[in-house]
């Protein structure tokens, strides 16, 4: 029987989807690299315990995706207000339309927009590309919750690029 994988292995194959992940389940660039950097301590710690009971990236989904949540409560104990600013004033950057005619929307600063457990189902199913099964196995939720999330999160996506590009086809006309 093979031994655990390499940490090196790991931290290359997974070091971008993780950072990826905790961007999307955060909200902030600043607090997803810390909490990336933990989610690695843990991993390194617990790798020689690492048994293939399940996939490789479903277990560091889970660290990952329990660390995150850790960082929100901690985050939200220390005061400071779960909708963070940056992320308002780019959604309301976007609403207001692209600086230049030729940029396309910011879609990581549109998902930032999401209610978190839409942000969850999106981040799972299209960047992770996980099945409706998988999503609802990780997240602990029913796979009609999972589908739900997922076209109320497309639709509001949808909605927010619509508002993006509506001034871009309004100077167009003129």
């Amino acid at each position: 029987m093979a031994g655990p994988p390499q940490f090196e292995d790991v931290l290359s194959a997974f070091q971008d989807r993780v950072f990826r992940l905790c961007c999307a389940i955060l909200g902030d660039r600043t607090l997803a690299d810390e909490t990336s950097q933990e989610i690695f301590v843990r991993i390194w710690k617990a790798l020689p315990a690492y048994r293939n009971e399940s996939s490789l990236s479903t277990w560091i989904y889970a660290i990952s995706r329990n660390a995150c949540f850790t960082a929100l409560k901690e985050r939200s104990r220390r005061g400071v207000s779960l909708e963070i600013p940056a992320i308002r004033q780019a959604a309301e950057r976007a609403a207001a339309g692209p600086q230049r005619p030729d940029r396309s929307p910011d879609m990581l600063k549109m998902l930032g927009a999401l209610p978190e457990n839409y942000r969850q189902v999106i981040v799972l199913f299209y960047m992770q590309e996980k099945s409706y099964e998988e999503v609802a196995l990780m997240l602990d939720l029913p796979l009609g919750t999972v589908k739900t999330y997922l076209h109320r999160a497309r639709k509001q996506l949808a909605a927010a690029v619509m508002e993006v590009n509506q001034p871009t086809m309004a100077e167009g006309s003129s």
